[in-house]
């Protein structure tokens, strides 16, 4: 028997670093946005970079009442506040946050595409 090679872990903010075109991860002028594969078809899409005027928990109240899914925000150690949501919400993020005024199309940086 060979060894199993899905069970290595993966690191979905690897990236945020990376490129020239991507700002660093603790810049506030962009928002990343990544969707992960967790299990078979299942994804769940974070949200990072949001701006500290913002509070968090009542964004992922409004995501999940316009949406229509489950999400949360967890304390990443590196990158601070993470919005998760469950699903591949990525172009409903996307658009909700134009619409809104929470930021401008150029500020979204996507990830995991």
């Amino acid at each position: 028997m060979s060894a199993i090679q899905n069970l290595h872990s993966f690191d979905p903010f690897a990236d945020a670093s990376k490129g020239d075109d991507l700002l660093s991860a603790g810049t506030e002028d962009s928002i990343q946005i990544r969707n992960q594969q967790r299990n078979g078809r299942k994804t769940l899409t974070t949200v990072q970079g949001i701006a500290d005027d913002f509070d968090e928990k009542k964004l992922v109240k409004a995501f999940k009442k316009k949406f229509a899914c489950n999400g949360t925000v967890i304390e990443h150690p590196e990158y601070g506040e993470v919005i998760q949501l469950q699903g591949d919400q990525y172009k409903s993020t996307r658009q909700f946050m134009r619409e809104t005024g929470l930021a401008e199309d150029d500020q979204l940086k996507a990830h995991g595409f």
